[in-house]
């Protein structure tokens, strides 16, 4: 199911004041506009796929967006919506206590990540004191999702959404601040003749990304109008603002939210910005495209609610700053950060450096230790191989075989006659010489045979 963007805004409302009242889309007796889905504003929240999928499931009650709708700001700040989610139906409920589980589930896993990446032993880890450090949920009850866990995700937006826009000019800053000391880095690698040579060429590069048309100020009817002219295609002298708003809610809620004014200033940032130049950054394009929403916000949003009613919008076109107002200034002519800042990030990679040289070196340590105990493993094993056959060989030898005779060709066992004996060979000698006698020789006469006369 789609994520209603209008809805995501009803309950993130509260967390930047993001509310307004329900709109009839229908119009009354006009005919029902089949809604077009609409992609799911991004909250740059961690929890925000948690507070998301919360969201579609309490869209699918009746009774919770009947409530809701009928609610104001306070009562869904002071947490009297949140009592309602006791009257919900049992299979939201259900699928609310699922969600809150997985959540649970997968705070834990950053949790053992975070403990694993900083090496810390512990075997017998407490996760409900640990999970007390986020607060967009109730830790001491793991299972169930209750009144306060909505209460707790509301408010945790909140105070997350209203430091967003603090967090991401930040983040900026630190990013121009890691180019500038990239670049400074880079050039003290050169010789003196190549470096002024880039530097010439960097120079160069940032005077041609100033050349560029007028910017006009965000919000101003000079800005409007180009949009009105380039954009929509309609005739600049028949500009009118409230034909204007129309056109640019493009969900129809009767508000413009920050993603709609945003995309107004696509036109001016295009001025500026052209993603194939080598010397424009697209960081710095969503940079002022953030300044120009923020400028916008101030002067016309004057109940501080991060949407701009029509009501809001019509009574700033009635002020001089609309048709008369100061020339905008862009990034490329003010600066993010001081020659201060700047020495302070440095110090700062440095120390990161250093111990990240610290942990290198403690890593190749460790792996010249593994080294050294694996070659003293294969080497015992080599031992105990040459004793286990040492040990097998002289078994071997202890153990006499019996001793087969040896075999035919065809397998028949074949038997040697043993040798005579030295006794045997000489009481034989005297019968096989007399064998040998010659046949001339006289036989003795027999004796005892009787003699004839």
């Amino acid at each position: 199911m789609n994520l209603n963007p209008g809805w995501l805004l009803l309950l993130l409302s509260v967390s930047a004041g993001v509310w307004s009242v329900p709109i009839d889309r229908n119009g009354g007796n006009q005919e029902a506009k089949e809604e077009v889905p609409e992609e799911s504003v991004d909250t740059g929240l961690y929890y925000d796929r948690y507070l998301r999928e919360v969201i579609e499931v309490l869209e699918t009650d009746p009774h919770f967006r009947e409530k809701l709708q009928t609610a104001n700001t306070e009562d869904i700040k002071n947490g009297r919506l949140s009592k309602e989610l006791d009257l919900v139906s049992h299979n939201v409920r259900t699928r609310l206590d699922e969600l809150k589980r997985q959540e649970v589930s997968r705070l834990r896993m950053l949790l053992k990540a975070k403990l694993d990446s900083t090496n810390t032993q512990s075997l017998q880890m407490d996760h409900a004191s640990l999970l007390k450090q986020f607060e967009h949920l109730d830790p001491h009850n793991q299972n169930t999702f209750e009144a306060k866990d909505l209460e707790l995700l509301i408010s945790t937006a909140t105070k997350d959404l209203e430091n967003y826009d603090a967090e991401r000019h930040e983040e900026f800053k630190r990013y121009e601040m890691l180019k500038e000391h990239e670049r400074r880095e880079y050039l003290k690698g050169l010789d003196q003749e190549k470096r002024e040579k880039e530097e010439k060429r960097l120079q160069e590069l940032k005077d041609k990304h100033r050349q560029h048309p007028k910017v006009n100020a965000p919000g101003s009817v000079a800005q409007l109008r180009e949009v009105w002219e380039e954009t929509d295609g309609l005739d600049p002298q028949e500009f009118n603002p409230k034909t204007f708003f129309k056109l640019h809610d493009t969900n129809e809620d009767s508000v413009l939210d920050e993603q709609e004014l945003e995309a107004l200033f696509t036109k001016e940032l295009e001025k500026v910005y052209d993603p194939k130049n080598e010397e424009d950054d697209m960081m710095e394009m969503e940079e002022e495209r953030l300044r120009m929403r923020e400028h916008v916000m101030k002067n016309v949003d004057t109940n501080k609610d991060r949407l701009v009613s029509l009501e809001e919008f019509l009574k700033s076109t009635e002020k001089r700053e609309f048709n008369n107002p100061r020339e905008w200034e862009t990034l490329d002519t003010m600066p993010v950060y001081s020659e201060e800042e700047l020495q302070r990030f440095e110090a700062e990679l440095r120390d990161k450096e250093e111990e990240l040289k610290r942990k290198a070196e403690t890593l190749r340590q460790e792996q010249e230790l593994l080294k050294e105990r694996g070659k003293a493993l294969e080497a015992q094993r080599r031992e105990y191989q040459q004793a286990v056959l040492e040990m097998s060989q002289r078994q071997k030898e202890q153990q006499a075989p019996d001793v087969q005779p040896p075999a035919g060709p065809n397998g028949e066992l074949q038997f040697q006659p043993e040798a005579p004996k030295v006794e045997d060979k000489e009481a034989k000698a005297p019968v096989e010489h007399a064998a040998e006698a010659p046949n001339n020789m006289p036989a003795e006469p027999p004796q005892n045979l009787p003699i004839h006369t």
